[in-house]
């Protein structure tokens, strides 16, 4: 995985309290892809969001 240095703000689903939340995260690129990671406000749990091939 590598840092593109971009950050991402919108909606990630955060799989512990089963409801999107809105938050920011960095973008990074694993295997060709494009994904978000952020953390969720209420819980603190690891969030990803697929964005889509670089």
């Amino acid at each position: 995985m590598t840092d593109t240095g971009e950050t991402y703000k919108g909606e990630f689903y955060c799989v512990k309290c089963k409801e999107k939340r809105e938050t920011e995260g960095n973008v990074v690129e694993s295997n060709g892809r494009r994904m978000a990671k952020g953390t969720c406000p209420v819980c603190s749990t690891k969030l990803n969001r697929i964005l889509g091939k670089a």
